[in-house]
């Protein structure tokens, strides 16, 4: 009725129509937050160019391209002011890759890779894969995956208050409930190669610290409560997005907490903990008494096989399983009369711990674990 009412000038568009976006730039922007990583630690000398070029060329090296030919790393922002960088690559499951960098060594200076803070694990979780892929040639690089070397950072998580029959197996399980490691080092004493009953660790996708840290910090774990947190600063509190893995996790947690109790999963092999000296283990006859009353003992609950009760070297050398005592039934019945038994027990005035330990392990003489 009133053709000129609205007149359109030249370009304009009519009303109530809104412009295209190419579906390709919507889907590069809605991807954006999880192409991202974040580079700190940057020398002052580095530039836009210098570290597209970089990772470009170590991501080629290391196997992490996924998107076909050509450069990994499509845009690159520096703070020149605060050293560190933003870079994007072309696809998410290639920036999860390049979050096995961290560490790496860039013009002489270690820079550290991270996930950007706009970074959204819930989002990110249905456009790629979130964790590095395992089979990276790291090593193309100068890094070793899993090694302590990766244990720096604010995401390095301190892990106290571990029960010391602990294994180091039993002790990964429980911590990759949350997700695969990066780095993990259950401290251990040097002459007895025995845990000292804490750890430090960090995670591949380091959005799950502060989970971690929340869902173990406090729990019981036999007779211990474990303390859990970040390695050099407070705890913080997950993130809304975060809460489903965090539920996850604590029904893990409650699995591991039935097999991580004193004893463990029934074997027919019992390990026993803090009930020998070394001083006396290195003289050969204390060495036979303490043979002969630990067989004796243990025949008191079933039929025994064999014991093992490993001795100092001569030479000094590290000796496997040095103070503890091995007992092998012939049944998990005897073996579970022997733990029960011997567990909290007074022996040379020490207070022993008895858990179940691995067959297998067992068998091929391995008794680190």
């Amino acid at each position: 009725m009133f053709p000129n009412m609205f007149p359109l000038t030249s370009g304009q568009l009519p009303l109530g129509t809104l412009p295209i976006m190419p579906v390709q730039a919507m889907t590069q922007q809605a991807t954006r937050h999880a192409r991202r990583v974040y580079v700190g630690g940057l020398p002052p000398e580095a530039n836009e160019q210098t570290v597209a070029i970089y990772f470009s060329h170590v991501m080629a090296s290391i196997g992490g391209n996924t998107a076909g030919p050509g450069d990994a790393v499509v845009n690159v922002y520096i703070n020149h002011e605060k050293k560190f960088a933003f870079v994007e690559m072309r696809s998410v499951e290639e920036a999860s890759n390049a979050m096995a960098l961290d560490g790496i060594i860039f013009e002489g200076a270690p820079v550290k890779v991270r996930r950007p803070s706009d970074y959204n694990p819930s989002l990110a979780a249905a456009l790629g894969p979130s964790q590095p892929n395992p089979n990276l040639n790291l090593a193309a690089v100068g890094l070793t995956p899993g090694s302590t070397g990766s244990l720096e950072g604010p995401d390095r998580i301190f892990v106290g208050g571990l029960p010391y029959y602990f294994t180091e197996a039993q002790v990964r399980e429980l911590l990759e409930s949350f997700g695969a490691l990066r780095g993990f080092d259950l401290v251990k004493d040097r002459e007895t190669g025995n845990s000292k009953g804490y750890a430090f660790c960090v995670y591949q996708d380091l959005s799950v610290t502060d989970i971690v840290c929340q869902a173990l910090n406090g729990i019981k774990m036999g007779d211990k409560t474990l303390t859990v947190r970040r390695a050099n600063q407070g705890t913080q509190q997950p993130k809304p997005e975060q809460e489903s893995v965090y539920m996850h996790a604590q029904q893990q947690i409650a699995l591991q907490k039935m097999i991580l109790q004193p004893g463990g999963l029934p074997t027919k092999v019992v390990c026993l903990t803090n009930c020998v000296n070394l001083d006396e283990l290195r003289d050969d006859e204390e060495f036979q008494d303490i043979f002969e009353d630990m067989r004796l003992e243990g025949e008191r609950f079933g039929s025994l096989l064999s014991v093992v009760i490993p001795r100092p070297q001569p030479n000094g050398e590290p000796s496997p399983g040095l103070g503890k005592v091995f007992l092998e039934y012939a049944d998990i019945e005897s073996s579970s009369k022997a733990r029960a038994g011997m567990n909290g027990r007074k022996f040379g005035g020490k207070e022993v711990v008895a858990t179940f330990y691995q067959e297998n392990m067992y068998a091929e003489g391995l008794y680190d674990g």
